[in-house]
């Protein structure tokens, strides 16, 4: 950064000195002293009671040319820092040069509200780290956010080319990949997963309240784990700078489709998201407690929140600051379609289902910044979120259910309701620090402490055949219990404990201006437990019949257990007391406990060639060692139950950055990553929803247990004006023995994870552009638009595999990857004049992806495929005045379906589910003290 400076100041001067013999100038840059000296764009220099004056641009750098000899009074401002006043001496055929750095005051601070910080928060801001970064990379922030109307990290990594999400689900797309092959870290330190489904913790969890910006780095850096191939997102802590202050926001909405429902929720949760029984052994709660749902209330949005920081300066240079946060949100949906469970032939059917959803995020995180000086930085960061999802399904309501199983009749009247709730309480605290030891030395550091806790308690499924005898109107005929086994009707606990310590450390050393040594380490250590249990109800009589269908609590009560009525007895799986499973507490159905430990140590140099040239090579090798145990039903005796992999790998990397000219840049990156497979994808526990199951595969953990991945990236991008961009890429990947998601040879459906193949080869096309098309006066945007797409071929060759699990492909049979949509699509249009003391933004937000597999068929099964769905938003945000905000937003407006079908080959595709999620209406009050 040195050199490019100083090499622009040489530029500035050349150029000033030979057009302008005669008259002198003065050069210089400014830089941000709050943020340990960063360049600070878009800084007005001004003469002194003149009308000549310029700004400073990206780099921070400015000029001021053609100046007659003799003294001037230079003004350097910015919007909420001190205005510094400095003498400068111009000499004919010289040049003066000025460094000034600028930092905030209280007394600056009096006079203008701060909204958002000018660093790390604005679009100038990270197009500028941007287009300095020696990777590959791409950000938004708080304001791009708050413009967009984006509320959490999810919608936030959309907005960046090449990123999807799976709509009404939490998986991250990233250039075709999906969840296993993305990392996601909070402040540069890893984070936990809240689903035993997913590696990646679920990005709708962190609400724009605690984001300062979002970052998606596509090419691969050796301070990265080398478990990496899509990219890495990086969530950046809000941190509070400036004047103190305190929000509230209040909202409400609706969505069209849940607003003239009587919702309905699980019997013992909370409104805000809680269960408070997990302290009662389950046997006593399916003894004591109702199955019936309860009533959930109106279904109208709520949200709100509070956040305030403040700073206390003890010298010019030593500054303490706090920063809190904390938000609710809740949402109520309603879906109804078919839902059908269909591998070769049809095993269950529902035209008719209906699902009420009532959802809560809350959301609590503070942090305590310690500035000792410009050169020493210390921050500790805490986070807390509680995710709820209540979930009440009936599947047949029209009484045309089948199931080829039934007993009264297998064509018609076969419905199943499920009650079910899901919380994750997730806890993250960090320590960092950053330390510039002297002119050559920088270390930076950071350590991380993550807690997950996530259960389902007390999911409830019924199941009875001849539904449709209850919807006759002829009270003599009744539907009956369907129950072929003792768990068609049941109850079932689950939970998972996560526990996760990592740390980071970095020394970069800086040999001349020109060349730049970095050595670090990094890694973790990771332990889930995880166990559930079921409690069947055993109807003693069969064909029990149901008097009625909404108040099955009259049936299972502790009354009409056992002998008093010979109604049922409640059956567990397992009992180690000696007195049987029956209508006594059980033991765990199935468990297991993985670890996972990875250290790393890298070593890479930032080497400056002409200016022009920026090399970045690098070496990592990283040590991994993972082990998976379980006890779980169902499996071959002779399985050991356990399986384990230790692994040492070598991963190179080479970033290259050539400037063409101040404004654009062309990059080339390689490298070679690995990826190793999650514990959810090596335990062969299954989870059985309604219609689908889905499980896991210890043979991924066998010779080869990690897949190598060889990532090869172009990237040209020209940043042509304030907070416009014109870029293009092509990338490449070759992975080794990739895993898929794949229908397995059962005769179930269910869905595991195998090695598919010798290779899968990714080939893609990026293309984005960020254009003001009307500005103001000060040259900000009125109107502005952005724009990305991505194409991307994928090919894998597939092979059959025989293990604990098998599939079967044809030889000569090749797929897509899973989870690759070859088209993403996303983009937005802006307008924001400023009238008076109101100044609106108004803005569309569109997206898309095309179709993609969610699952491939092997054998004689179809693949299932996520079907490409459009969205499309409108945010209307009002500031009125200085404090205060009256803000609405219309989100899906096009209501697209939402459907996964399974192809047959016939043609005729099957609709596995089909759904809309309605249009989501929302208001907002926003006032700042």
């Amino acid at each position: 950064m040195k050199m490019n400076y100083f090499l622009n100041i040489l530029l500035l001067c050349f150029t000033a000195i030979t057009v302008a013999q005669g008259t002198g100038s003065i050069v210089g840059k400014l830089t941000d002293k709050d943020y340990n000296n960063e360049p600070l764009p878009f800084a007005n220099v001004i003469i002194k009671d003149t009308a000549t004056g310029t700004t400073s641009d990206f780099d921070g750098l400015y000029s001021l040319e053609n100046l007659s000899p003799g003294s001037y009074s230079i003004q350097y401002s910015f919007v909420g820092y001190t205005t510094i006043e400095l003498e400068a001496a111009v000499i004919a055929d010289k040049v003066t040069t000025i460094n000034v750095p600028l930092s905030a005051s209280a007394a600056a601070l009096d006079e203008v509200v701060i909204k958002t910080t000018t660093k790390k928060e604005s679009e100038v801001a990270l197009l500028l780290e941007q287009k300095k970064a020696v990777t590959i990379k791409q950000s938004i922030g708080a304001a791009e956010l708050a413009r967009k109307g984006v509320s959490d990290a999810a919608g936030a990594v959309t907005k960046i080319s090449g990123v999807s999400r799976e709509e009404g689900g939490s998986n991250v797309y990233v250039r075709g990949l999906g969840d296993r092959y993305l990392n996601t870290t909070y402040n540069q330190l890893s984070l936990p997963s809240n689903d035993i489904e997913k590696k990646n913790m679920n990005l709708n969890l962190f609400s724009s309240e605690v984001i300062q910006n979002v970052a998606v780095s596509k090419a691969y850096s050796t301070e990265f784990y080398g478990d990496f191939a899509a990219g890495n997102v990086d969530i950046t802590a809000k941190e509070h700078s400036g004047k103190g202050f305190i929000d509230f926001e209040l909202g409400s909405g609706s969505n069209s489709r849940a607003a003239n429902k009587e919702f309905l929720k699980s019997e013992g949760t909370g409104k805000f998201g809680f269960y408070n029984r997990y302290n009662n052994n389950p046997f006593a709660l399916v003894v004591s407690h109702g199955i019936d749902p309860v009533d959930a209330g109106n279904p109208v949005r709520f949200n709100g929140s509070f956040s305030g920081g403040t700073s206390f300066r003890f010298s010019d240079d030593t500054k303490l600051s706090f920063f809190g946060t904390a938000s609710f949100d809740n949402n109520f949906e309603y879906r109804e379609g078919p839902a059908i469970d269909f591998t070769t032939t049809e095993k269950k059917r529902f035209d008719a289902t209906e699902e009420y959803e009532y959802s809560t995020t809350s959301t609590a995180m503070a942090n305590i910044i310690f500035r000792i000086d410009s050169d020493h930085k210390l921050s500790y960061n805490s986070l807390f979120i509680n995710s709820s999802s209540d979930k009440v399904g009936y599947f047949g309501t029209d009484g045309q259910g089948a199931n080829r199983d039934a007993n009264l009749d297998t064509d018609k009247g076969f419905y199943q309701m499920n009650v079910q709730f899901d919380q994750d309480m997730i806890f993250v605290n960090q320590l960092v620090g950053s330390h510039k030891l002297d002119e050559i030395l920088d270390f930076e550091w950071g350590a991380g402490y993550n807690v997950v806790d996530s259960r389902q308690p007390d999911r409830k499924r019924i199941s009875l055949e001849r539904y449709d005898l209850a919807l006759d109107n002829d009270p003599t005929t009744n539907p009956s219990f369907f129950s072929n086994i003792e768990f068609d009707n049941q109850r079932y606990f689950q939970k998972i404990d996560d526990k996760e310590i990592n740390g980071r450390m970095k020394l970069g050393y800086t040999v001349s201006e020109k060349f730049k040594l970095n050595f670090g380490s990094n890694g973790r250590t990771k332990e889930r437990n995880f166990e559930n249990i079921r409690y069947g109800y055993d109807l003693i009589q069969p064909n029990t019949e149901v008097l009625d269908v909404n108040n099955l609590n009259d049936v299972f009560n502790v009354e009409n257990i056992g002998s008093v009525y010979n109604t049922f007895v409640i059956n567990a799986l397992d009992n180690d007391n000696g007195l049987g499973s029956t209508n006594l507490p059980g033991n765990p159905e199935n468990t297991y406990k993985g670890t996972l430990e990875v250290q790393a140590g890298f070593i890479n140099s930032e080497i400056i060639l002409a200016s022009k040239w920026t090399i970045v090579p690098g070496l990592r090798i990283e040590n991994l060692s993972q082990e998976i145990v379980y006890d779980v039903i169902n499996l071959l005796p002779t399985d050991p139950g356990f399986r384990s992999a230790k692994e040492t790998y070598l991963l190179p990397s080479l970033n290259v950055k050539y400037a063409l000219n101040e404004d654009q840049n062309l990059r080339l990156s390689f490298s070679k990553t690995v990826s190793f497979p999650e514990f959810k994808e090596v335990t062969p526990f299954v989870y059985e929803d309604v219609t689908q199951r889905a499980g896991g595969n210890p043979d991924l953990l066998n010779d080869p247990s990690f897949s190598q991945i060889y990532n090869a990236d172009l990237k040209y991008e020209w940043f042509f004006g304030r907070s416009e961009i014109f870029s293009l890429a092509v990338f490449a990947k070759q992975i080794s023995d990739p895993v898929n998601k794949v229908i397995a040879n059962d005769a179930t459906g269910t869905q595991r994870f195998f090695r598919t193949g010798d290779k899968a080869e990714v080939f893609g096309v990026e293309l984005e552009i960020r254009k003001n098309i009307i500005s103001n006066s000060e040259d900000k945007a009125q109107l502005s638009a952005g724009f990305n797409a991505t194409y991307m071929y994928t090919q894998q060759d597939l092979k059959s595999s025989q293990g604990l699990f098998s599939t079967t492909f044809e030889e000569s049979r090749s797929e897509e990857l899973q989870g690759a949509s070859p088209i993403i699509l996303n983009a937005d249009l802006s307008y924001s004049p400023t009238l008076g003391v109101y100044k609106p933004i108004a803005n569309l937000v569109f997206s898309y992806f095309s179709d993609r597999i969610d699952a491939i068929g092997s054998g004689q099964l179809g693949n299932i495929i996520e079907k490409g769905i459009p969205a499309l938003d409108f945010i209307w945000k009002n500031q009125i005045g200085d404090n205060f905000q009256l803000n609405a937003s219309v989100k899906n407006l096009l209501d697209p379906t939402i459907e996964r079908i399974r192809e047959t080959g016939s043609g005729e595709d099957i609709a596995l589910t089909s759904y809309k999620r309605g249009v989501n209406l929302a208001f907002q009050l926003k006032y700042e003290f």
